[in-house]
């Protein structure tokens, strides 16, 4: 049975810090894209960080880029989302999923409708 299973979601302060943990199970993390989404409130889900693929190449948001790190185990099928100096525009569900990587244009571009398999979600809020 496919999982992922978020964790370390919470209440933080502008500025302060969290880091998002995805368990997975179930099938093997070097075969898929793996990446965080999130979704707040009356707004689309969009991806904030992947792994494309398993060459060390990475995907950030513009509006997270500088701020958060992605980073995986792969022996442990564990994937990581730091997330610092986190702003109230932060707010939201984060999940993690593994998908098969697109490109447009020869770049990488998260599309969650390329995603297979989907945790349930961790909430972050980040107060004013």
């Amino acid at each position: 049975e496919v999982q992922l299973v978020e964790s370390g979601g919470g209440l933080v302060q502008t500025g302060g810090s969290l880091r998002l943990s995805c368990a997975a199970s179930g099938f093997n993390f070097d075969d898929y894209a793996i990446c965080w989404f999130r979704q707040a409130p009356g707004k689309e889900r969009e991806g904030v960080s992947c792994i494309p693929k398993n060459d060390g190449s990475t995907y950030y948001a513009r509006s997270v880029k500088g701020r958060f790190t992605i980073s995986s185990d792969n022996a442990k099928n564990m994937l990581y989302l730091q997330m610092n100096n986190l702003k109230p525009e932060d707010t939201a569900t984060y999940y993690c999923a593994a998908g098969w990587p697109t490109y447009y244009s020869g770049i990488y571009h998260p599309d969650a409708d390329a995603m297979t398999y989907w945790g349930k979600g961790a909430l972050v809020t980040v107060s004013s």
